[in-house]
């Protein structure tokens, strides 16, 4: 994701910020970025809406390279969940015992999510729909070991510059012939394999390229580019109640060469309850993870060490996640074994 700072005095780099970000040729990541995506992968691939078969509310808070004047940050509150066939099944039998039958899962997933992407001036602030069909690969034993799950999803958001506090040319072409504030839909894609063992995901964003654009003017361009994430991991039992995660995060764009990132991460747990890990992000940072679940909540943190020069100048990035599932245990959802 282009980023910009340090915009107070320099008329000339706004210009061309403006210009490249909004409305001309961005050759960076314009989506937020995210150190946990396996903590909420709905945030970047749709067919993980529902995955896990809990009600899920998820709270991800990001500040990017703290310290610095106007630096990136991200917010995203997002629900999800498994449609039932039906509901718990008590029956009684005729020697009066009282039976509780858990239901089947169903084969459609929804979710949603509002955020809120703040970059230097420009600000990005929208929500997401998304509809989840979940198709069982499994034997008729166990139905939902393997799963097969496609998403498409809905995306809304408005993309606005704000000028406030900044020294600029008012007779400045670029600021004055283009709208501060475009309102665009779009579509987003995904599909994904998961098994008790390991899974793996590709999505693609904004399947129109932005071609929905409402505004005030009629010279705006459309310049939204189209993402791709390639997600995948796999778990491997330790001794005891340890279990190691490694995954990998494949990120890029329609200018592919120039902007493809790689996320390499490795995580262990004990019992399930806490877990700690460590990424590499290509050309990026080193980021540090740790987390716990308590009943039914689930806390993260996650440190970002940057290794580009802008190190020099910031504390480095903050990620926290909250998450709530919501539900019975694991005996209504006994095919499932992840996040």
């Amino acid at each position: 994701m282009l980023k910009i700072m340090g915009m107070r005095y320099l008329k000339n780099i706004i210009s061309t910020a403006f210009l490249l970000l909004f409305f001309g040729v961005a050759e960076g990541q314009q989506m937020p970025m995210y150190s946990q995506y396996i903590m909420n992968g709905f945030l970047v691939n749709p067919s993980f809406a529902g995955r896990d078969g809990y009600t899920s509310l998820n709270l991800t808070v990001r500040e990017q390279w703290a310290g610095l004047a106007q630096a990136p940050s991200t917010y995203a509150l997002s629900f999800q969940t498994r449609i039932l066939k039906d509901s718990y099944i008590s029956k009684s039998t005729t020697v009066k015992k009282k039976l509780i039958r858990p239901t089947r899962g169903g084969q459609v997933g929804i979710g949603g999510y509002l955020f809120n992407d703040n970059n230097g001036i420009m600000h990005r602030t929208g929500l997401q729909g998304a509809y989840a069909y979940n198709i069982p690969m499994g034997n008729d034993d166990d139905e939902y070991s393997k799963t097969l799950s496609f998403g498409l999803a809905l995306i809304a958001y408005q993309y606005s510059v704000k000028l406030d506090n900044l020294i600029y040319d008012p007779d400045d072409p670029y600021l004055n012939n283009y709208d501060r504030s475009v309102f665009i839909t779009d579509f987003n894609f995904g599909v994904s394999y998961t098994t008790p063992k390991y899974y793996a995901g590709f999505a693609m964003t904004n399947l129109l390229r932005g071609a929905l654009m409402f505004s005030k003017g009629s010279d705006n361009d459309n310049t939204e580019l189209g993402h791709y994430y390639l997600t995948g991991g796999i778990k491997f039992p330790l001794s005891g109640n340890w279990m190691i995660e490694p995954s990998a995060f494949i990120k890029s764009s329609d200018m592919f060469f120039k902007s493809i990132q790689l996320d390499i991460t490795s995580r262990i747990y004990y019992k399930n309850d806490y877990w700690a890990g460590v990424s590499w992000r290509t050309n990026d940072a080193i980021i540090v993870m740790l987390g716990l679940k308590y009943d039914r909540f689930y806390f993260a943190y996650a440190f970002d060490f940057t290794l580009t020069d802008i190190r020099r100048q910031s504390l480095g990035t903050h990620e926290f996640s909250l998450a709530v599932k919501f539900g019975s245990s694991a005996r209504r959802y006994r095919w499932l074994n992840a996040y």
